[in-house]
C-alpha cells in the first residue's frame, strides 16, 4: 500500500477530540513536577485566581495557581523572583498551549531568599519602620515582662533562668509556632495581642515584650521577615525587644524592634538588671548622702561660730544701760525723800498761819483732816515706793543676766593685770607677770612662768 493511501486510511479527529488527546498524553507523562523559573507578568484575577510566566533564558511556560491554594501558600508570588513550583503539567485548549497548576511555591535557594528580604527591608524602610525615632525607651524595671515564643523550646527556659538569676520578675508566655506555615500569623497576632492588654485588667498589660527564638537556617527564620510581623513589632505601643537567632542571625524584626538582643539569653539581661548591683548603688548613695549630709553640718557649725565670735561682748551691749539704771535707782530714793520733805515742811508752814482763836477748833478739825491725808500720802508713798521696787528689781534681773558676773558664774574667770587691764589672750603675756583671776566668789592673784607652754601660778589673795 502506497503512503498516500495510508494516509488517506488514518482516522480522523476533530480539533477538540485532539485537544483532549494531547492533554491526556500530557498530563499522564507529567503527572508531578518541579520546575525553576523567573515569575513574569504576575496577573491576580478578579476571581482570585493567580496568572503568570515562569521563565528561563530560553523558554516560556504558563503558570496558573487557583485560589483556595493562593490562600494557602505560605510564599506570595511576586513579579522577578525566582522560585521553584511544584505541580502538573496540562494543556489549555482555549490557546492551545500548555501549563503547569502550581500547587506549592519555594523560592529558589539562599540567594533568592535573600533578595526577597531584601526587597522586604527597603519597602518597609522607606515607609518609615525601621527610623530611631519610632523606637521607645526600654522600662528600667519592669513589673510583667511577655514573651512571645514556643512554649516546648530551650528559648523560655534561657529567659526564665537568666531573669530569676539577675531579678525575678512575673512572665507572662504567648505560646506561638516559631517556624512552618502558621508562625508568622500567630506571631503577630500575639503582639497584637499584648498589646489589647488593658493596664488594669484581670491579666496584667506586660511592661516590655520578648519576641524570641533560638538559632537556624534562612528558610527556619522565614517568619520574623514576614511583613505582618514587622509591622505589628513596629506598631506595638509596649517597648519590644527581638531576640531571634543568634547573634550572627538578623530578621526584619530586628530592625523594627525598639531594641535587639543577639540571643534570648541576652535579651532577659537587657529587660532587667541585676538585683544585688542595684543594693549595692542603694547602699553606696546612703553613705555618700550620710557622709555629705555630715560635712555640710561641720562646715555651717563652722560658719556659725566664727560668727558668733564676730558679735559684740554682753558688757558692750548694756554697759551704758546699766550705768543709766544704777544712776537712776540712786536718784528716785533721793528724790522721794526730798519730795517727802517738802510736803511737811509745807504743812508746818500753815499750821503756823492759823490764829490763836481758832487753833483749837482748828487743830480739832486739822488733826482730822492731816491725819487722813497723813494716811492718804503714806499710801501714796508707800504705793509709789512698791512700783518703783519692783522696776528696780525687774531691771536687776535684766542686768544680772546681761552682767559679765552671770559668766563667771558658769565657770569662767576675768584675767587682769597689774595695770588692771584686761588681758584677753595669752600671746601679750611675759614670764613673771602679776596677775588677777577674778572669780565668781572671789579672786587670786597668780605669776606667769615661762615653759612648753605658759603657767600661771596661783596664790591666795
Amino acid at each position: 500500500m502506497s503512503e498516500a493511501s495510508q494516509r488517506l486510511n488514518l482516522a480522523e479527529f476533530t480539533v477538540s477530540e485532539l485537544s483532549a488527546a494531547l492533554k491526556r498524553t500530557v498530563e499522564d507523562a507529567f503527572t508531578f513536577v518541579r520546575v525553576r523559573g523567573e515569575i513574569s507578568g504576575l496577573k491576580i484575577a478578579a476571581s482570585g485566581h493567580a496568572y503568570f510566566d515562569l521563565k528561563d533564558e530560553k523558554a516560556v511556560l504558563n503558570a496558573v495557581i487557583w485560589r483556595p491554594t493562593v490562600r494557602a501558600l505560605r510564599l506570595k508570588p511576586e513579579a522577578g523572583m525566582e522560585v521553584i513550583c511544584s505541580g502538573r503539567i496540562t494543556t489549555y485548549a482555549g490557546s492551545s498551549r500548555y501549563q503547569i497548576i502550581v500547587e506549592e511555591l519555594e523560592l529558589a535557594g539562599t540567594g533568592a531568599l535573600m533578595a526577597l528580604i531584601e526587597q522586604r527591608k527597603q519597602k518597609l524602610a522607606a515607609e518609615g519602620l525601621f527610623d530611631s525615632a519610632r523606637k521607645r525607651p526600654l522600662p528600667f524595671l519592669p513589673d510583667v515582662i511577655g514573651v512571645v515564643t514556643s512554649p516546648s523550646g530551650a528559648v523560655i527556659r534561657d529567659i526564665l533562668h537568666r531573669l530569676a538569676e539577675r531579678f525575678p520578675r512575673r512572665v507572662l508566655l504567648w505560646p506561638v509556632a516559631v517556624q512552618g506555615d502558621k508562625a508568622a500569623g500567630e506571631i503577630a497576632a500575639a503582639i497584637a495581642g499584648f498589646n489589647a492588654l488593658l493596664p488594669d485588667g484581670p491579666v496584667p498589660r506586660p511592661d516590655v515584650v520578648i519576641v524570641a527564638r533560638g538559632g537556624g537556617s534562612v528558610e527556619d527564620l522565614m517568619a520574623f521577615n514576614d511583613e505582618a510581623v514587622v509591622r505589628a513589632a513596629a506598631a506595638s505601643r509596649i517597648p519590644l525587644i527581638s531576640a531571634v537567632g543568634h547573634e550572627t542571625d538578623t530578621t526584619l524584626i530586628d530592625y523594627a524592634a525598639d531594641r535587639r538582643a543577639p540571643t534570648p539569653t541576652a535579651a532577659a539581661e537587657i529587660a532587667v538588671p541585676v538585683r544585688a548591683d542595684l543594693i549595692g548603688q542603694v547602699l553606696d548613695l546612703d553613705r555618700r548622702s550620710q557622709r555629705s549630709f555630715t560635712r555640710a553640718m561641720a562646715e555651717r557649725r563652722t560658719r556659725l561660730h566664727g560668727l558668733a565670735r564676730a558679735l559684740p561682748r554682753v558688757s558692750q551691749l548694756f554697759g551704758a544701760q546699766q550705768q543709766r539704771f544704777d544712776v537712776a535707782s540712786t536718784g528716785l530714793a533721793n528724790a522721794l525723800q526730798r519730795n517727802l520733805a517738802l510736803h511737811w515742811q509745807e504743812f508746818a508752814q500753815i499750821a503756823t498761819l492759823l490764829r490763836p482763836q481758832c487753833v483749837k477748833h482748828k487743830l480739832e478739825t486739822g488733826g482730822e483732816r492731816s491725819a487722813a491725808l497723813a494716811q492718804r500720802l503714806d499710801l501714796i508713798i508707800r504705793t509709789r515706793l512698791a512700783e518703783h521696787a519692783r522696776a528696780i528689781e525687774g531691771l536687776g534681773r535684766i542686768l544680772d543676766s546681761a552682767s559679765y558676773r552671770a559668766a563667771l558664774a558658769r565657770g569662767f574667770a576675768l584675767v587682769r593685770g597689774a595695770d588692771g587691764h584686761l588681758h584677753r589672750s595669752a600671746a601679750g603675756l611675759k614670764p613673771g607677770e602679776h596677775l588677777a583671776l577674778i572669780f565668781a566668789d572671789g579672786a587670786r592673784q597668780v605669776v606667769v612662768s615661762d615653759g612648753p607652754q605658759k603657767v600661771l601660778q596661783g596664790r591666795g589673795k
